[in-house]
C-alpha cells in the first residue's frame, strides 16, 4: 500500500537533492567569510533530505483527508495569495493587505463587518510595524496617488 508520507517523502528528497545542486552554483564567498554562500543552503538541503528520509521509513497512518469544500477553500486561499504578491508592487502594501486580510478573515469566520474591520486593522498595524519598527522600505499606496 502507497502512504501518502512516503509519496511525500519522495517529493521532498527531490526538492533536497535540487536544493543542494543550485547552492553549488552560488558564487564563491569573500575573504571575510571562509565558508562562503554554499554552505547554509546544503545544510539546509541535507536537514530536508534526512527528514523526507524519515517519513518514508516510519509514515503515519493514512490522514483523512478533508473535504472537497475544504479542499476547495485552501486552493481559493492559495489563489488570493498569489494574486496578493502580484499586487503589491504596483498596489502598495495597504490597500492589497487589507483585502486579502478581509478575505482570509472572512473564509475563517464569514462576518463581513467583522473581516473588513480586520482586513483595514491589520493591514495598517503590520505597516506602521514593517515600515517603522523593522525599517522595511514599504510604498504605502500606488505611486500614481502619492505623486
Amino acid at each position: 500500500m502507497i502512504r501518502t508520507d512516503r509519496i511525500f517523502g519522495v517529493v521532498v528528497i527531490l526538492v533536497a537533492l535540487a536544493f543542494i545542486a543550485s547552492a553549488y552554483n552560488l558564487p564563491p564567498g569573500n575573504i571575510f567569510d571562509k565558508l562562503g554562500p554554499k554552505v547554509f543552503p546544503i545544510i539546509v538541503g541535507v536537514g530536508m533530505a534526512i527528514s523526507a528520509a524519515a517519513m518514508i521509513m516510519k509514515p503515519d497512518a493514512e490522514p483523512d483527508w478533508p473535504q472537497a469544500r475544504s479542499l476547495l477553500s485552501l486552493a481559493f486561499a492559495t489563489v488570493v495569495m498569489v494574486g496578493y504578491a502580484y499586487a503589491l508592487k504596483p498596489s502598495g502594501f495597504l490597500i492589497p493587505t487589507a483585502i486579502v486580510a478581509g478575505i482570509l478573515s472572512y473564509q475563517i469566520d464569514p462576518k463581513p463587518v467583522r473581516a473588513v474591520l480586520i482586513g483595514v486593522s491589520l493591514s495598517g498595524g503590520l505597516y506602521v510595524i514593517f515600515k517603522y519598527a523593522l525599517g522595511l522600505g514599504l510604498v504605502a499606496l500606488p505611486r500614481a496617488l502619492m505623486g
